[in-house]
């Protein structure tokens, strides 16, 4: 008896089975509806690939404006005043009338300032100098003529929050502390002011320019020499069992990963100033910068090679006199350094197009056309394509070939 109720069973999944993997349809045969077998259908699928980039684009912000990235960015300083004043056409045109094709316009410039209108309840309203009174129709300027827009942001050498907030300073006996040019420093430690530069950076991409460029990413020139003296929190980083050194590096690099992070939303490049002689070495004792370490965190890095700011490195007795010798030595270096980086930045060095007379007791070296072209050659010669050109007061050399090479 449990025999035969075990062969029902069987026959029963079995039947069971075969209804399953071969679907049964009607059919009218002479008025009765009977049941014909048939192959099992081909599964259609209407799903077509996902374009990865059209997907990341309806979840970044668009500004509204478009700009194509140059072959190789090739550009200029323009201050605050120059670009909102009436310097600014005879940029424009400096820019338009060679091979030129970017422009670094300072967004929070040395001291501290916004240059750019902002609501008068906004937390940067003090800060705010309104140099450039209609930063968007300066923009549109630009996208018409093809001119690529980097925002220049000074981070932490910040004179105006210093002084209105000195808990997020350097004080030596109650006061903020000031270096020999009488500038003021706020604290890379402290994380209220990454998030106080990240919200400028955020309205300078929303405004539409492509790329926010961090200057000051670091602690002030010879920290190390009075670290002791000054008064300062130490923020999240003050029980790490690391060096002050190492304390610094990190923070610094910390600033600049999270700057990364931040600004993915905004699909804008991200850009640090550096010191030419963190290359050099490992890592700079004072200021916290470590060129391998913030290069990997950047879309582009921009070393400080002016001539004028070395010693005698290289076996170079006096840099300022042999701008094509530094920065070929230099473009060698750096060179290798980025060579040991998986995913490199673009390098893009500022090179000099002015004069140093502190450096002389006489008429100093004058920087003209062939002392401009002479860095570019040296660049080009070791395959870096990019520059930017730096004069404080924009006044740049006529006539200059931006492209010796061709």
């Amino acid at each position: 008896m449990e025999r035969k109720y075990l062969k029902i069973t069987a026959f029963g999944i079995i039947l069971l089975l075969i209804v399953a993997i071969i679907p049964l349809t009607s059919k009218p045969t002479n008025g009765e509806e009977t049941l014909e077998a048939s192959p099992h259908a081909e599964y259609q699928t209407t799903l077509t690939p996902i374009d990865s980039e059209q997907k990341m684009r309806r979840f970044t912000y668009d500004s509204g404006l478009d700009f194509d990235y140059p072959g190789a960015v090739r550009g200029i300083y323009v201050t605050g005043p120059s670009a909102g004043g009436s310097r600014f056409d005879e940029l424009l045109n400096l820019v338009d009338n060679s091979e030129l094709n970017s422009m670094v316009i300072d967004i929070k410039e040395d001291h501290g300032n916004l240059t750019i209108r902002v609501p008068e309840d906004s937390p940067y309203a003090d800060a705010a100098t309104n140099y450039i009174n209609e930063p968007r129709k300066m923009l549109k300027v630009l996208e018409k003529k093809g001119i690529y827009p980097i925002a220049r942001i000074v981070v932490f050498k910040d004179s105006v929050l210093a002084k209105k907030r000195p808990d997020l300073s350097f004080t030596k006996n109650g006061d903020v502390w000031t270096n020999n040019k009488g500038e003021a420093f706020v604290n890379p430690f402290q994380k209220e002011v990454w998030n106080y530069n990240m919200e400028i950076a955020k309205k300078a991409a929303e405004l539409g320019f492509q790329e926010i460029q961090f200057d000051y990413v670091r602690f002030p020139e010879g920290f190390e020499d009075y670290d002791n003296e000054l008064s300062y929190s130490k923020g999240d980083y003050k029980d790490e069992d690391i060096s002050n050194v190492k304390r610094r590096v990190k923070a610094v690099t910390d600033f600049v990963q999270y700057a990364k992070k931040e600004l993915e939303y905004y699909d804008v490049d991200l850009a640090v100033d550096i010191f030419g002689y963190t290359a050099t070495i490992e890592e700079a004792p004072g200021i916290g910068q470590n060129f391998s370490k913030i290069a990997s965190n950047v879309d582009v890095i921009s070393s400080m090679i002016y001539p004028s700011h070395w010693t005698s490195y290289f076996g170079i007795s006096f840099p300022d006199k042999e701008p094509y010798k530094l920065v070929t030595e230099y473009a060698k270096m750096e060179n290798e350094k980025l060579g040991k980086i998986d995913s490199a930045p673009t390098s893009r060095p500022w090179l000099q197009d002015f004069e140093a007379p502190w450096l002389y007791s006489g008429a100093p070296t004058q920087y003209g056309k062939a002392e401009v072209e002479a860095q570019i050659k040296a660049l080009i010669e070791h395959d870096i394509n990019e520059f930017l050109i730096w004069n404080a007061g924009n006044t740049y050399t006529k006539n200059v070939d931006y492209t010796p090479m061709d």
